[in-house]
């Protein structure tokens, strides 16, 4: 019976964190071709689910490293400005170039992007599982096909309203504020002084990576 209960908090914790997962790999791939698209959300779901599986083996030990989570949080911040710019169809630097390896530069930058996030979810799905690989294993596995659902549902509100695009990249700025936030050596530090902070963070960040966005398709 706990083993159970175990599973299907695994289960609601990789639906919940899925959702990250999803906006990434459809904003990186909207703007490739049906064949192609389909391609590198595959990749990307597969890359994501893969990720999972090697980081909650080693998850509790990197994530009491100081100032990873925060390196990974001005990482993501960096990729979402970058989707939002991409996919505006104004982002005129290395243009020619993202045409001809489109999959490719779309699979990169979801496997960064899951990476990243990943260093971060994967504390939780640990955690709960409480020492159960198997049930690790199998809670992961089974979140592969939330993924792909849900990266493609995105996808394609994503091509019939581009505007989203911004709401996608604000949740994942939003995600960069978290991990800011829950940095071991950051949080220390706010929880000591301005703890306010930890919730203002990621609100703030919503619009900051939409800002800086639009500064840079202005340019």
């Amino acid at each position: 019976m706990d083993s159970l209960i175990i599973f299907i908090q695994i289960m609601f914790i990789n639906v919940l964190l899925s959702g990250d997962n999803a906006v990434v790999i459809a904003l990186a791939s909207q703007q490739l071709p049906p064949a192609k698209r389909k391609k590198a959300v595959l990749w990307g779901a597969i890359a994501a689910v893969g990720l999972r599986y090697v980081l909650t083996l080693v998850a509790l030990t990197l994530l009491k490293i100081p100032y990873l989570q925060a390196a990974g949080s001005l990482l993501l911040f960096m990729i979402a400005v970058k989707l939002i710019t991409d996919a505006s169809g104004h982002a005129e630097q290395f243009h020619n170039m993202r045409k001809v390896t489109s999959l490719s530069s779309a699979v990169r930058t979801i496997v960064v992007a899951d990476f990243i996030m990943s260093l971060d979810n994967v504390l939780a799905i640990a955690a709960v599982a409480e020492g159960e690989p198997i049930l690790i294993l199998l809670g992961i596995t089974l979140s592969i096909p939330i993924i792909i659902w849900g990266s493609q549902l995105l996808t394609t509100l994503l091509r019939k309203f581009p505007s989203f695009v911004y709401i996608g990249g604000g949740l994942l700025g939003y995600a960069a504020g978290e991990m800011l936030v829950h940095d071991p050596a950051i949080h220390s530090m706010l929880t000591e002084s301005l703890e306010v902070l930890t919730k203002a963070i990621p609100v703030l960040s919503i619009p900051l990576v939409i800002i800086v966005a639009l500064l840079r398709i202005k340019r």
